[in-house]
């Protein structure tokens, strides 16, 4: 395997990261490591770093909702491949991670020996899962809702994400520094996309694409 020469680190546990950071830097000591908390910074990085080799995502960072932000960087940032490391295990959770992009599916139990074993099988261009999870599962397709969310363009995709907040339309205005008559005419083209009326029809179809609370260990609920 050639040395990857640069990674995306996204997880907003610092103890966890550094951890991480740590056992993958002495198998990769040539590799540049970029990390981001939030999925603001996440996206900043991938804008100033397209060339970036592999991103390895928790889907549970703040500004995510749900399997959201995968499909978003699936669609915008096609060559980026996606490993997903989450406390979510359940098989149900991984395969929907699967069929909407992401080339590999890392529980956060997993031994530090195994992550490594998995990013190198990605870098190798294959597919790397749980062995609990079976080659029936993973050919899952991708829901009608994902495909709508991953047709949205980067603007339209923050303006979704800050209907999801609650923000107004002139607190939105005010943050993306352009006028109240934008955000409408873009609240426009995103309801036409995900076929629905309004704002609150858009925000629930959005929590669709939530992660089941089924799927996640109990002590770090």
């Amino acid at each position: 395997m050639l040395q990857p020469e640069k990674i995306i680190i996204t997880d907003d546990h610092p103890l966890f990261r550094k951890a991480l950071l740590e056992t993958l830097k002495e198998n990769l000591p040539n590799t540049q490591w970029l990390e981001a908390e939030t999925v603001e910074g996440l996206d900043a990085l991938l804008a100033e770093n397209p060339d970036t080799d592999l991103l390895l995502l928790d889907l549970n960072i703040p500004g995510a909702h749900g399997f959201n932000t995968l499909i978003h960087i699936r669609q915008h940032f096609p060559q980026t491949p996606v490993v997903v490391i989450s406390a979510y295990e359940d098989n149900d959770t991984i395969t929907k991670a699967m069929s909407y992009g992401a080339s590999g599916f890392i529980p956060k139990s997993t031994p530090a020996s195994t992550i490594f074993e998995a990013i190198t099988q990605v870098l190798t261009g294959e597919l790397w899962t749980p062995e609990t999870l079976t080659e029936q599962d993973i050919q899952s397709s991708q829901s009608q809702i994902a495909a709508n969310v991953a047709s949205l363009t980067q603007q339209q995709y923050r303006i979704l994400m800050m209907f999801a907040e609650g923000m107004l339309n002139k607190q939105i205005a005010y943050d993306l520094s352009v006028s109240e008559a934008t955000i409408k005419a873009h609240a426009t083209a995103i309801f036409r996309k995900l076929n629905v009326r309004n704002r609150t029809q858009a925000v629930i179809l959005l929590s669709q694409l939530d992660i089941s609370e089924t799927g996640f260990p109990q002590e770090l609920k």
